[in-house]
């Protein structure tokens, strides 16, 4: 079992209540739904009401996304005590700068009709516009309407950028990784800072999961290709929030927490590395 011992990884032992401390003592669940491009309405309404019955307690929406408030019914439908599902959600790029951030994060807020939100990410590192966001983010936890806030899509040079403007660090950092897009250099960095590194597309949207390499260790324990993928992630310290909308595949994506990857097959999955992204690269944006 990985343990808290080793650098940059967590504790798996409690199953889908596994959690992991923040810098700010904030406690996120190491498991989450990702909505994105799930239908607003009933489809996301019964996505995450599914997830919070088979014990996820991390949900990953934005405002992007289009379905904060289909979030918000499920998590108040679900009849869990509020401070135990942590939701996050993201302020996009056109309503960026210190003013804009502030008047979108009340439509989230609207939206949502959860109160405080655990964690509030700026969605990508917008140019000329992302360090005024960072600061509403802060006035935002200051007044105490997010409890957390982080980054999305921000590689080391905007980490780096943002550190060096702020005293402020970012909780997490949430960016595209998989055996495919292992960003060696961000997770050692987010580990260095104690930013919690998070995985959204951990299954590089199924595109890869028919690697030969993966389907041997899936099949020597038994498992799928997407377990042990999402296993790996877990193994390296990272959050992951695979996104489905159905329930059986949510279900799946579950059993991660009895069983373990051999130190062996973690470097064979570490190989696999093929700057391989489903979605946009941030590395050039300056």
């Amino acid at each position: 079992m990985v343990g808290p011992s080793a650098p940059g990884a967590f504790d798996l032992g409690k199953g889908t209540a596994s959690r992991v401390e923040l810098r700010d003592a904030a406690r996120m669940p190491v498991l989450g739904l990702g909505v994105w491009q799930t239908p607003s309405g009933r489809a996301c309404r019964e996505a995450v009401g599914a997830a919070l019955e088979l014990g996820y307690r991390l949900v990953d929406t934005a405002t992007l996304y289009g379905n904060e408030s289909d979030v918000g019914a499920a998590v108040r439908a679900s009849g869990i005590p509020r401070e135990e599902v942590f939701v996050t959600t993201k302020l996009w790029n056109d309503d960026q700068g210190y003013e804009p951030a502030l008047r979108a994060f009340e439509r989230s807020e609207r939206n949502l009709g959860l109160g405080p939100i655990d964690l509030y990410l700026v969605h990508w590192p917008v140019p000329g516009r992302r360090l005024e966001s960072w600061r509403a983010l802060r006035t935002l936890r200051k007044e105490g309407r997010v409890r957390s806030i982080g980054v999305s899509n921000f590689t080391v040079a905007h980490l780096e950028e943002l550190l060096a403007a702020s005293d402020e660090v970012p909780v997490v950092d949430q960016v595209e990784f998989s055996p495919f897009l292992f960003q060696r250099e961000l997770l050692a960095y987010c580990r260095a800072h104690r930013i919690q590194l998070e995985a959204y597309a951990p299954l590089t949207r199924g595109r890869r999961l028919d690697d030969p390499a993966v389907e041997r260790i899936a099949s020597a324990h038994g498992r799928t290709a997407a377990q042990v993928v999402l296993r790996w992630g877990l193994e390296h310290g990272v959050v992951v929030i695979p996104k489905s909308s159905r329930r059986e595949r949510i279900a799946e994506n579950a059993r991660l927490f009895d069983f373990e990857l051999t130190p062996h097959e973690m470097r064979t999955l570490d190989g696999l590395d093929a700057a391989f992204r489903t979605t946009w690269d941030p590395s050039g944006m300056p």
